[in-house]
Parts: structure tokens; C-alpha cells; sequence
């Protein structure tokens, strides 16, 4: 049996970066940080211990994009935080851990003191054959591929505070052979603990798709790991969605050993776990919540295939209770599964159901009329099961009119609570607002009490930050392009709301009359949550992390404007395909540029000629030609990176080129 890298793991190392000087940041007072996706186990999103960030100061005289740090590779999980770790012989940091799907993990300073990361891990090892999964191989796809063109770390991470440890999921090809890997990481140097990693593996019995002898294996290869991870009374658990089956894992926090195991098909097919990457809930009795997708449902007659179900579980993920829609079968007829978003678990609430938890997936005709996407709201204590006349929730509400593919957020304000979020309408996928819905006695407003000005392309799940039930601010990032414009060329843009009225505060696509956006960033992937700790916003991009927060002027010299990445159109093998990407100084005072060089995976099959001079003045730009020559079938990635004078530097652009 092949075992996964930690022999590739000693000969990758950990790459520790040298820091420059040591700093002690101020104790965030009553902050513990962002330890999980969506801030908490019930995935509400909110951030109630921000005191600097208000609806005063967020707006674009006086906050912005203050710096960046370049990574190896997309980032689709939501950006933690935790403050005061201590590194060892570097002092005291607030650090950001960032994962990419070139299976890295980064730990960054999370307040822009030093440009290079505090420590990297990369869990490949290219030189001895373990490398990322790529979507294809010679040309050929060997396995559907939403993250293109390679699958490292996609999902959230979890952290425990108390025992300095993150936990996370790597996909690799080990020369052929392919490992998902449990990995138990030390946040103050990167170095594995518990006697990690750990292999993936385990099957249940079943009759369904790819079944031997009587059982269902877990695939290592077209089992995706979407979902952020949860952590919970000991136990990491983890979720799967591939073309096989869905999975839901336990593992021991300590021991790394499996402690529970469930398949939501069985004896059929598909009903993945997704969720559009939104953690795992749990509520404050210690139940898990999930939802699948598209799949045969008959546990109402004693099946044990739950498609098309929200699941709630135990500590050994036993199933103790369900809700599935009553036109369950038309769902899975036309795709229009409940598992586009994740539930979210909602504070006590007053009214006749005090426990009580909100789920809205995708949706449209034929399954709903008018054609909007339901939003339901369920009893946790009673979740209502399975009812073909009439299901058995506490509420449901018409949402956006083709649903969901992100989740809501909660936030109970002075006055009253709300919750937010951005779906899709229309037959092609156009954008929706982000509305609000107002919450009293546990019941939503059966339409909108707000919502923004403008739409989300793809929809958007928000995040909250808010000083308890005052000052709260709505954020949300877009993604320009559809999902099916692969990798995608757009830069991500911020939004900043108040979260009474939806007014918008900020977006980061304002130029301020300056001669280029001012606060651009990264290129925008898919399903990116914003992280808002401590008076900054970080956002995940394709090319890098982009921090946002309080700028004291916005005259001053400013950031490096460049074009955050580029596809090549496909090209024949051998032949020279070129790009002109401009840099910019966005600035009021000149800036230096001290080199320009392509880096990256494959590198040898790009290369780069500037005009850029030493000095770049205010308000002017160069261009690097970029021209790249297949040397193979299928994808290729490579970076240009600038070492300037700006913050954050050295900056970069993602390039994809793709032989054919």
C-alpha cells in the first residue's frame, strides 16, 4: 500500500520565513478570533467583538485596501484568525492562516508588519512526484473539476485555541496515487502533531454506486472536500460531495483515529455534501446539522438514502432526525438540491419555537411556483421529516428566484434581528441582491425589508461585524464572472453595508479619482467568505490575500495597481501566445520596482519583456509582455512577480495558459 507523503513531507519541509523585526500587538479585549468558517458552530457569520470598524469610518475616505500578500495558488477557504500567538524566537503576532489549493499553508501577520509569511508548510513535494490533483492529465479530464486547474486545500480549516492546533484536509497525487490527508498543524511553526497526517479512508455497507463485496469505499481521488471543517467536543468532523456518494467523517482531535463514519447513499448514488463550502453546524447541544444533495430519497419507507435532506445528527452520527422538502423527487429530477447552502443555527429566539435552524438551496420552475427558491425555516427540536402533502416546518419564505449556492447570516441588533444573504434569479443565472429579512418571535418577514442597491453575479454568503448589537456592518465579496468561467479574470469586490437598512457604505471598486481603481484586488474565486477581525477585512483571491481596513489619508503614496491575473486563450503545443498586463503606480509620489521574474509550477513555459523603469512615477504605468508556449496537453500555471516599494510587496499576476 502507498502511504501518503510524510516521507514527501520531511523532504518538503517547512519553508520558515525570516521576520525582520518583533513586535507585540495590543490584546484585543474579549476576542478569541475567527477560529472556523462563519465565525462560530452555528455558521451565523457574525463577528460581535469588532469595536474599531463602524458605520462611520467604513467608507472610502478614510478605509481601503491597505495591503497584500502573494500566495502559490488559489485560496477558496475563508481566511482564520487568531490573535497574540506566540512564534517561536519571533515574538508576538496577531496571524491570518491562509490555505491554497497548492497545498500551502501560510501564516501571515495579520497586521502588515512584514512583508514575507512568519512561517509556510507546503504538503507537496513536485521533485519527488506529489503534486496537487489536477483536473486533467495529458489533456484528458480525470475528474469533474469545479476548482480549476488543480484541487490542493479547498475547505475552511478549524482551529483549536487551546491547543495551538489547526486542523485541515490536502488532496495529492503521490506518483499516481491519489490521498486525501487529515493534518493536525502547530499554529506557532507549522510543524505536524498527534503523530499526523492521516490518510482518508473507510467504506459502510451499501449496494449503491461503486460498491464491492457488499460496501461503499470512500474515494480518495473524486471525493471532494468542500465543507469547512467542524470541531466539536473533541472531535474534527469532516464532509465530502464527489460523484460517487456523500461522506460525513469523525475524527479524534488528538488521536487522529476515526471515531465515526456516514454515507448519505448507500445504496444509491451522488447526495453529496457541499454546501457551497459552509461548515458543518452544530447546535448548543452537541448535534451536528448537514445538508445533501441530488439524490434517491426513501428513508421515509426504510431506505438509508437520504437525498435532498437536511440531516441532523449525534456525536457518532447517528441519524436522529431529518427534513426533507415534500417535492423531494422533483428536486433531484432537475437539480435542485437543498445542499446549496449550509443550515445555520439560530440564537434563542422567543415565539413557540425557540430552537431553531434555516436552510435555502437552489430552486425555480418546475419544482417551485411562483419560481422562487423556498427558504425554510425548521424546528431543531422537531425538524418535521418527510410529509408528501405538506412539509412540516415552522416557516417558509420565496427567495431569490433560482436559489442558493451560498448562506445566510444572523444579527440581532438593538431593535430588532435580521438575516442576509444573495442568491441567484433569472433562467441564466443573473445575480440577485443581498436582502435582508427581519426575524420576530423566531418568524422571518415573508419578503424583504431591504436589500442592497446592487447585485451578485453568483449570489454571495456575508459576514457580520457588529460591537454587540450596535455598529453592525454587513460584508459580502463579488465574483464578476459565472461559475463556469474557469479560472475567472475579474479581481474580487468588497462590499460594506449597514446592517439596518442595507445602505452601502463601501465597495472596493471606487476609483476616488485616482488615475486607477484604488482598492482593487485579487482575482475573485468562488464562494468566498470574508474574514473581519480586530479592524481589518481579509478576502481570499486567486493570486493573493487582500487586507482591507482604516487608512489615515488617501493622498499619500497608495498600492501597486496591476492586473491580478490572466487566461491565455487555448493554444496548440509550440506555439507563442502573448499578453500586454499593465502596472500602475496608484500613488501621489513615485514608487521603485526592483524586479519583475516568473515564478511558479510551470515557469519554463512563460516568459516575460517590460518597459518598466527602476522609478515609476505617480499616476503612470508600464506594461510586461507576458508570452507563454505550450509544452504539453491541458492546463499550465505561472506567476509574474514585482518586488516595488509598495505594501505588501512583492506583488504578483496569475497566468493560466492551456495547450491543446
Amino acid at each position: 500500500m502507498h502511504q501518503h507523503t510524510k516521507k514527501g513531507l520531511a523532504s518538503a519541509g517547512v519553508l520558515v520565513a525570516l521576520m525582520f523585526a518583533s513586535h507585540t500587538p495590543a490584546e484585543a479585549q474579549n476576542f478569541t478570533g475567527v477560529l472556523t468558517q462563519q465565525n462560530d458552530n452555528g455558521r451565523t457569520g457574525q463577528n460581535l467583538r469588532e469595536t474599531t470598524l463602524t458605520a462611520q469610518n467604513v467608507k472610502a475616505a478614510t478605509f481601503g485596501r491597505v495591503f497584500s500578500y502573494s500566495v502559490d495558488g488559489q485560496i477558496y477557504s475563508q481566511p482564520l484568525y487568531v490573535p497574540n500567538v506566540t512564534i517561536p524566537g519571533k515574538g508576538v503576532h496577531n496571524v491570518v492562516y491562509v490555505e491554497t489549493q497548492n497545498d500551502s499553508l501560510y501564516a501571515f501577520d495579520a497586521d502588515g508588519l512584514q512583508s514575507a509569511p512568519l512561517w509556510q508548510v507546503s504538503f507537496i513535494n513536485p521533485a519527488a512526484g506529489i503534486t496537487p490533483v489536477a483536473c486533467e492529465v495529458n489533456g484528458k479530464a480525470i475528474i469533474g473539476c469545479s476548482v480549476y486547474p488543480i484541487y490542493g486545500i479547498t475547505a475552511t480549516p478549524v482551529i483549536d485555541s487551546g491547543s495551538s492546533t489547526i486542523y485541515l484536509i490536502t488532496r495529492t497525487n503521490n506518483n499516481g496515487t491519489y490521498f486525501q490527508t487529515l493534518h493536525a498543524i502547530d499554529i506557532t511553526n507549522g510543524t505536524e502533531k498527534f503523530g499526523g497526517p492521516v490518510n482518508i479512508s473507510g467504506s459502510v455497507p451499501g449496494t449503491g454506486s461503486g460498491s464491492k463485496n457488499g460496501r461503499v469505499s470512500f474515494d480518495p481521488l473524486r471525493d471532494i472536500q468542500r465543507v469547512g471543517l467542524l470541531l466539536l467536543n473533541g472531535t474534527v468532523y469532516i464532509a465530502w460531495a464527489g460523484s460517487p456518494h456523500g461522506w460525513i467523517m469523525g475524527y479524534d482531535s488528538k488521536t487522529l483515529t476515526q471515531t465515526a463514519i456516514f454515507n448519505t447513499t448507500p445504496n444509491a448514488s451522488a447526495g453529496g455534501v457541499w454546501q457551497s463550502g459552509n461548515g458543518l453546524a452544530a447546535d448548543a447541544g452537541g448535534n451536528i446539522y448537514a445538508a445533501s444533495g441530488n439524490a434517491l430519497f426513501d428513508a421515509n419507507t426504510g431506505g438509508s438514502d437520504y437525498g435532498d435532506t437536511v440531516l441532523k445528527f449525534d456525536s457518532s452520527l447517528n441519524v436522529i432526525d431529518y427534513f426533507t422538502p415534500k417535492d423531494q423527487s422533483c428536486r433531484q429530477t432537475h437539480d435542485l438540491d437543498i445542499g446549496g447552502g449550509g443550515p445555520v443555527i439560530f440564537p434563542p429566539q422567543s415565539g413557540n419555537v425557540p430552537d431553531e435552524l434555516l436552510i435555502a438551496g437552489k430552486g425555480g420552475s418546475p419544482c417551485d411556483s411562483p419560481a422562487a427558491s423556498p427558504i425554510y425555516l425548521l424546528n431543531q427540536d422537531d425538524m418535521g421529516k418527510y410529509n408528501a402533502t405538506q412539509d412540516q416546518d415552522v416557516e417558509e419564505v420565496a427567495g431569490s428566484g433560482i436559489g442558493y449556492l451560498s448562506s445566510f447570516a444572523f444579527w440581532q441588533g438593538a431593535t430588532s434581528a435580521a438575516v442576509y444573504a444573495a442568491g441567484q434569479n433569472g433562467t441564466n443565472g443573473n445575480g440577485d441582491t443581498l436582502k435582508m429579512y427581519s426575524v420576530t418571535d423566531g418568524l422571518l418577514s415573508t419578503s424583504p425589508v431591504a436589500q442592497s442597491s446592487n447585485t451578485f453575479p453568483v449570489g454571495a454568503t456575508p459576514a457580520i461585524s457588529a460591537n454587540g448589537n450596535s455598529n453592525g456592518i454587513v460584508w459580502a465579496i463579488s465574483r464578476p464572472q459565472a461559475l463556469n468561467v474557469m479560472p475567472g479574470t475579474a479581481p474580487a469586490v468588497l462590499y460594506a453595508y449597514n446592517a439596518t437598512d442595507m445602505t452601502m457604505l463601501y465597495n472596493s471598486k471606487q476609483a476616488l479619482g485616482f488615475t486607477y481603481p484604488l482598492d482593487q484586488g485579487g482575482c475573485a474565486g468562488k464562494f468566498v467568505v470574508p474574514t473581519v477581525a480586530k479592524g481589518r477585512v481579509y478576502v481570499g483571491t486567486q493570486n493573493q490575500l487582500d487586507v482591507y481596513g482604516l487608512v489615515s489619508s488617501r493622498t499619500g503614496p497608495n498600492l501597486l495597481f496591476l492586473n491580478p491575473c490572466w487566461t491565455f486563450p487555448a493554444s496548440t503545443v509550440g506555439t507563442p501566445v502573448s499578453q500586454a498586463l499593465p502596472l500602475g503606480n496608484n500613488g501621489k509620489s513615485a514608487m521603485t520596482i526592483s524586479s519583475i521574474k516568473i515564478t511558479g509550477t510551470n515557469s519554463a513555459d512563460f516568459t516575460q519583456t517590460n518597459n518598466c523603469p527602476a522609478t515609476l512615477r505617480s499616476a503612470t504605468k508600464c506594461v510586461v509582455t507576458v508570452t507563454f508556449t505550450a509544452s504539453m496537453l491541458g492546463p499550465e500555471t505561472a506567476y509574474v512577480t514585482i518586488t516595488d516599494s509598495t505594501a505588501g510587496s512583492p506583488h504578483n499576476m496569475y497566468l493560466l495558459g492551456v495547450g491543446k
